[in-house]
């Protein structure tokens, strides 16, 4: 069996960041390293409607369209239940803002292995989450697999 991780938006944008900083360009190949082992089937990736709602408001149309082809490769897709919105309820009681609360909150559902992010209030809360490990891509392709 796979090892099943979420990308939330901030992770798919990274490479369209600038790539000014050494971080942001480490991250950007670690996320594009991940993206082939997903496309290579290695690992499994989780999208959620807030994936898709959060990249509806993208500015760029080609960034918008290049972000959503990522739904297609994903072996789950998490619509909202009641299930979802009581994880979120708790994730936000920690402290997460709205957006990431859910998309936590579909990831762990979903029962993910990982939850990659490159937002840092995010990563600053990982150790008030046990029930998954959260953890930037450089991180995540750092650590030993399996």
């Amino acid at each position: 069996m796979n090892i099943r991780v979420y990308l939330d938006h901030c992770c798919f944008n990274r490479p369209y960041d600038s790539q000014d900083q050494l971080a942001v360009r480490l991250e950007a190949e670690a996320k594009l390293f991940i993206q082939a082992e997903i496309i290579a089937e290695r690992l499994d990736l989780v999208w959620s409607f807030m994936m898709d709602y959060e990249n509806s408001f993208n500015p760029s149309k080609g960034r918008r369209e290049a972000i959503g082809e990522w739904r297609s490769f994903a072996r789950e897709v998490m619509q909202l239940n009641a299930s979802v919105e009581s994880r979120q309820r708790h994730y936000k009681s920690l402290g997460l803002k709205n957006k990431d609360a859910t998309h936590l909150a579909c990831a762990v559902e979903a029962g993910c292995d990982y939850f990659l992010t490159t937002d840092a209030g995010i990563l600053r809360k990982q150790s008030k989450i046990t029930e998954i490990r959260i953890v930037n891509p450089v991180a995540y392709i750092c650590e030993p697999q399996g």
